[in-house]
């Protein structure tokens, strides 16, 4: 397999150190590659997927990935693609951070009989045992001021001011680089667009590093910026992230995130996080072009990515939702499934064993009113759990709850409202 070529035609190769030296590398030998991860927060999101993949990708061809969580870099903030400087976090906060990056990267990268094995590291490990004076003499060294205020990362911080907690930021990273490079035989370190700067200074590193005569072969390479064709921020909803914890966004959330990608993007998205074969996304490509009412490339891609990221039960959950709220048949969900389907809507607690619908309206703040309640019943306005209700007098109790604890009302045509049965 040419993985360079694959991850061509993918759209996935923004820039390559050495294109030639890499492909003949990669061509001769099993590569030993990383990619680094920040704990900045308590999960990875969908925007580092595609780093997260590629990995997965080099992994698939016969290459060994290195998956590196920043535990030590976490602490001390990345200044690339920020225009401010970032918070910094307590210890035991990035700690804890960094063991549950660990967990979803492991379920992404897992293997099989024909993949190798995942190296795991943390460069909290070797950052955490070096003395000051170790840093400034053995690494700092290596480091011009000038060809760092030259990088990206460093020259668009300068206007509005840089620490050097930030600055020596590059200087970290490079080192996680040459770490691997030394102990793990790590020739490659791949990342984001915006990592580029940090990329090539760990290179330069290694190769000022080397001892007199010998050949210092390693290798950058980044992937594009993800863009949408509206030029909203890829990954962002008005809810906020879509994280890869199923506690953050459920696997129903994450699978209708897909689902509603835009036509003009999804080619492009099912190249890009899909290992779905060149063929297959030509045929999805004839499916926008000629059917595209039908979004069939779109449930494909939210098939894929939801079974990839949380397994074959959560994405037969997530389509038994979705096909729940479409057909309007919430009577077959059950309760866990209510939770993921309408975890954002308005809900209201309701611990009496039965309640009159038009007081019940009122109170969940569903009606504005008595008077507006009974006008909202009378012109069949007022659904439970799917059916309309137009009696008066109806009461609500056990017979509405499903799963023994929710009953879903609806308002209009879109209007849900979860009650919980305490």
């Amino acid at each position: 397999m040419d993985i360079l070529q694959d991850l061509k035609d993918r759209g996935l190769v923004n820039q390559i150190t050495d294109e030639e030296g890499l492909k003949k590398h990669l061509e001769e030998n099993s590569v030993t590659l990383y990619c680094g991860f920040d704990p900045t927060a308590d999960s990875l999101h969908i925007g580092h997927l595609v780093p997260l993949l590629m990995l997965k990708r080099f992994q698939a061809a016969g290459h060994r990935p290195i998956a590196l969580v920043g535990g030590g870099t976490g602490l001390i903030g990345d200044p690339s693609g920020r225009n401010t400087e970032r918070q910094l976090n307590e210890e035991t906060t990035v700690k804890a951070w960094s063991e549950g990056l660990k967990a979803q990267i492991a379920n992404v990268l897992n293997t099989n009989e024909n993949e190798k094995d995942v190296i795991a590291a943390d460069n909290h490990e070797w950052l955490s045992s070096m003395t000051i004076i170790e840093f400034l003499r053995d690494i700092g060294k290596h480091f011009g001021v000038n060809y760092m205020l030259a990088k990206d990362s460093v020259e668009s911080r300068i206007e509005n001011g840089i620490s050097f907690t930030e600055f020596s930021y590059m200087i970290l990273q490079s080192l996680d680089f040459l770490n691997l490079y030394r102990d793990k035989g790590c020739t490659l370190q791949i990342g984001g667009s915006d990592q580029w700067g940090n990329i090539t200074a760990g290179l330069e590193l290694i190769r000022r590093t080397s001892e007199e005569g010998e050949e210092a072969k390693a290798f950058g390479l980044t992937v594009p910026l993800i863009t949408k064709a509206d030029g909203t921020k890829f990954g962002k909803t008005a809810g906020g992230a879509i994280w890869l914890d199923p506690e953050k966004t459920t696997p129903y959330e994450f699978y209708q995130f897909w689902i509603n990608t835009d036509d003009r993007d999804v080619i492009k998205f099912t190249k890009y996080f899909t290992f779905l074969s060149k063929e297959e996304v030509a045929e999805l490509e004839k499916e926008v072009e000629t059917q595209p009412e039908k979004r069939v490339a779109q449930t494909r891609l939210a098939e894929e990515m939801t079974k990839l990221i949380h397994g074959e039960k959560a994405l037969k959950q997530a389509q038994k939702i979705s096909e729940a709220l479409f057909s309007d048949d919430i009577k077959s969900l059950d309760g866990e499934e209510i939770e993921q389907g309408f975890k954002d809507v308005p809900s209201y607690a309701l611990t009496e064993n039965e309640k009159g619908l038009i007081d019940l309206l009122v109170d969940a703040k569903i009606s504005s009113s008595k008077r507006q309640a009974r006008e909202d019943i009378q012109n069949g306005a007022v659904y439970i759990n799917d059916e309309r209700q137009q009696d008066l007098k109806y009461v609500v109790d056990d017979q509405d709850k499903i799963d023994g604890k929710f009953t879903i009302i609806r308002r209009g045509k879109k209007k849900y409202f979860l009650i919980r049965h305490q």
